[in-house]
């Protein structure tokens, strides 16, 4: 009986230390590091304007208007639903499925997915007339696995320069500009490639029609 409750109190005992280990004195220690050393990371990479966050540098956004630079597809719509989306159609189906993230999932001999990215790529052609169907990066008619992501490729980027430059009333060299100012290079010079952060760019354009429009 004796030994039971030595047995016992030790196994309370390293319940108790455990629990205050790993469930404070360690998430207070990650937390206070990683607030001191990178406060911007660790609050999610918000990017904020005129004191209110517009999203973050993680995390894609999905812009139609032909003056902003276009991202990936996206599967799930980067999570941006109206009230419309809620209201379940004549076929008593939703297009809203929740905040989530990932892809089409469909097999390369999915019909679907020729039928969807033909689709995306008349779509694309028509808003960019000067741009050949054969001139189109692939990662604009492939979504990404998430459906969030942020960057597109520089020549992705650079093929909707003429688009953009007839619809913000920018100069060609002012979008250039902005395209090297939120071009990420490769990782350690060697891997992946240089891309453009979509909402990085497209604030930066926001904020210069802003700016010659008085």
């Amino acid at each position: 009986m004796r030994k039971f409750f030595e047995y016992t109190k030790q196994a309370i005992l390293i319940t108790f230390t455990m629990f205050l280990l790993c469930g404070f004195i360690y998430p207070l220690a990650v937390t206070a590091l990683a607030q001191g050393v990178f406060p911007h990371k660790a609050n999610g990479s918000l990017i904020e304007v005129d004191g209110q966050a517009r999203g973050s540098e993680l995390i894609g956004q999905e812009f139609l208007k032909p003056a902003y630079f276009w991202g990936r597809v996206s599967s799930i719509n980067y999570n941006v639903y109206t009230m419309k989306d809620t209201i379940p159609d004549e076929n008593d189906q939703l297009n809203y499925s929740d905040v989530s993230s990932g892809s089409f999932n469909y097999a390369p001999t999915n019909p679907e997915l020729k039928k969807r990215i033909e689709a995306d790529i008349e779509k694309f052609l028509l808003a960019n007339p000067a741009v050949e169907r054969q001139g189109i990066p692939a990662d604009l008619m492939t979504a990404s696995g998430s459906g969030l992501d942020p960057h597109i490729s520089v020549k992705a980027a650079e093929i909707q320069i003429q688009r953009i430059v007839q619809a913000s009333g920018l100069s060609e060299r002012e979008i250039r500009k902005i395209m090297d100012t939120y071009t990420e290079k490769q990782t350690l010079g060697i891997f992946g490639e240089n891309k453009i952060n979509v909402l990085m760019a497209n604030l930066a354009i926001m904020k210069r029609v802003e700016e010659k429009n008085g």
